[in-house]
Parts: C-alpha cells; structure tokens; sequence
C-alpha cells in the first residue's frame, strides 16, 4: 500500500505546520494581533492571497497563539513549546483538520473536500473541551470544498459555536459562496520580495543556483518557487522559450517537451509546463506593452525581442493567454492525452508567432 499523502504539503517542503518562522506577512500578522488584543476575535477569518505566500503557515502560527491562551500579543513561539509541538504532530485535542483525505482504496488523494469532512469537523466543535479552552479548525484549502461541503461549512459559520475560531485558507476567494466570504473577516496576504523570497527559500532548506530567476517565475510565491525549484522549472521554462525565440517551431525540440510529460509518473511535469507555457506568454503580452520584464535567460531575451517589440504585439499575447489557459482547462477535465495537448498548445502559439513576426515586417 501507497504510503498516505497530505494534500496540504508541498513536496519536498516542510509542512506549514512544522514551520516556526514566517517571512513577509507582517502586515496580516499585525491586522490580526490587533483585533485579538482589542476583544474583537473573529469567529472565522478567511486567509487569502496568491498560493505558496504563507496563508497555511499563518493559520498554523494562529491556531498555535490561540491554544496557548489568552492574551493573544505575538505569533511567533519556539519549536520546543509545547503547543507547537502538539500541533506539528496533530496532538492536540483543540485542533481539527479539514483537507482533502487519503483514499486507501484508490491510494491516492481525493479530488475535493467532502461534506463528511465538514461533518466531522461539526462533531468536533460540539464536543465539549475538558480544558475550558477555545476549539479551532482549519480548512486547508477552503478552494477545495465541493458544493454539499460548503454548504455545510456554510452552516457552522451561520451558527458559530461558542469559543470556536475558524480558519479559512483560500487561494481564490470569488470562487467561494458570497455567503462564505461575508460570514468571514478577511487576511489579506501578499507576494514576498526579493530579500524575502531569498530567506524563505533558504529556511525551507532548498538549493538553489538560480534564486533570482525562481523568485521571478514564481511571482512572489514561495510554494511556487520550492516546486519549480523541484522540477528544473527554470530549466524548462529556458527550454520552452528557446523554442519560442526560433520560430517557426522547431520539431525536434518540440516533440523534446511533449515526450517529456507522457506517462502517468508525468503528470506533475505536465502541469508545469501548461503553467510555464502561461507565464511565457503573459510575459510577452507585458513586455510588449511596456512593463518592465527582466528577462531570466538569454533565450527569453530574444524571445521578448523577436516576438513582442511594440504594443501591437502584445495584443496578440494578452489575446491568445485565455484562450489557451482555457483550452488547456478543458483538456485535463475531459483527459486529453497531455503529450497531444503540449503538441497542439505550441502549434497554435507557433501560428500568433508567424502573426507577431509579420507585424515586425
């Protein structure tokens, strides 16, 4: 049997959990603190921002100052505290974890967080604490949650129980019930700069040679720079805009990237070339507007040059960016074989490029 997964963990990376320090979120941090030393604690707070910034970490480091006790001034506790190491081996009596669950029949992951999920939680919460103390969950992704799930979380917040605090971690929140959002009071958490992003990288043990063009491709996200960091994502997002540079497409190098996301043991390389194929082309659609794109290869350098020198040529990019995220989309709903998808992706990117060179005519 499968060894069981946690879909709250990145791979490679320290559980949110089991991570004692927190880079660049002061300002939520503060926003919190300061409603919890004024006695206006929220019932539910709804963590948001891009994925990878530091919302699951935030919540850990939340649900930790909250069952140490009253008043709640800082964040921040050492390792060896015992409410710390209570919760990163889920020990703690207090605490109830909603994700998406291990499925031992399939050994894999479920696709979504189901309505027993939330029910269990609910059980959780009437159960009386035999330490007086304050009960809390944490849902991690609340983007995860299928309809009869939110529907019951919908409920529990409608009919908070007394001395329970929620906690709400959301990577798209105009995905979530209205009814949702507005039973919740929101932390807002942004993309880490560059000194950040440096830091936490460090702290979360990767070795990385190409920091700089991680924390560019990853837009601030350090989730999204330890998985790219994983997956050579700077190698082949080099890959793919080398291609891109030389059009008319080479066949060679294409057929390279599509053999190389064939297989079920792919399916994480596919996903990140789907997202690395995004990101190239709104980096042209912004570098042929204008916006200052520091390129992170020679190969994008030329690509950017040849192929988006002017505005009108960043139009072509900022229209055919949806339209391929959304043919992409549909193609992993409906399981189109991924190398076909790569192959098709690129010939309709090859045909904007043949439009963006006659423009540079």
């Amino acid at each position: 049997m499968s060894e069981p997964l946690e879909s709250d963990r990145l791979p490679g990376a320290p559980h949110p959990r089991e991570t004692s320090v927190l880079f660049g979120q002061d300002a939520a941090e503060a926003q919190f603190l300061a409603a919890a030393s004024a006695g206006r604690l929220h019932h539910a707070w709804l963590l948001t921002g891009p994925r990878g910034v530091g919302k699951a970490t935030l919540a850990w480091r939340i649900a930790r100052a909250l069952i140490e006790g009253d008043p709640v001034t800082r964040l921040a506790m050492a390792p060896e505290a015992p409410a710390f190491r209570a919760l990163a081996t889920l020990a703690s009596p207090q605490l109830f974890l909603c994700r998406r669950p291990w499925d031992d029949k399939t050994e894999r992951l479920r696709t979504a967080i189901t309505v027993e999920e939330v029910r269990a939680l609910k059980e959780f919460f009437q159960l009386s604490a035999t330490d007086g103390g304050r009960r809390i969950a944490i849902v991690d992704a609340a983007d995860e949650l299928n309809a009869s799930a939110a529907n019951a979380l919908l409920k529990v917040l409608e009919e908070p129980p007394s001395s329970a605090v929620l906690l709400l971690v959301c990577h798209r929140p105009a995905g979530l019930l209205p009814t949702i959002r507005s039973r919740c009071r929101e932390l807002r958490l942004n993309p880490l700069g560059p000194a950040d992003m440096a830091a936490a990288l460090a702290a979360a043990g990767a070795e990385v040679g190409e920091s700089a063009a991680l924390a560019t491709l990853a837009g601030g996200s350090v989730g999204s720079a330890l998985r790219l960091a994983a997956e050579d994502g700077v190698g082949r997002y080099d890959a793919i805009a080398s291609l891109l540079a030389r059009t008319p497409l080479d066949r060679r190098g294409l057929l390279a990237i599509a053999d190389g996301v064939a297989g079920r043991d792919a399916a994480p390389r596919y996903e990140l070339t789907l997202e690395l194929i995004g990101i190239a082309l709104w980096r042209l659609a912004l570098h042929g507007a204008g916006a200052p794109v520091e390129a992170v290869s020679p190969s994008e350098a030329e690509m950017l040059a040849r192929l988006a020198p002017t505005p009108a040529h960043a139009a072509i990019w900022a229209r055919l960016a949806p339209e391929i995220a959304a043919r992409t989309t549909h193609a992993r709903a409906v399981n189109l074989d991924p190398g076909q998808v790569i192959l098709d992706t690129f010939l309709q990117i090859d045909a904007a490029a043949a439009e963006a060179r006659a423009l540079a005519a």
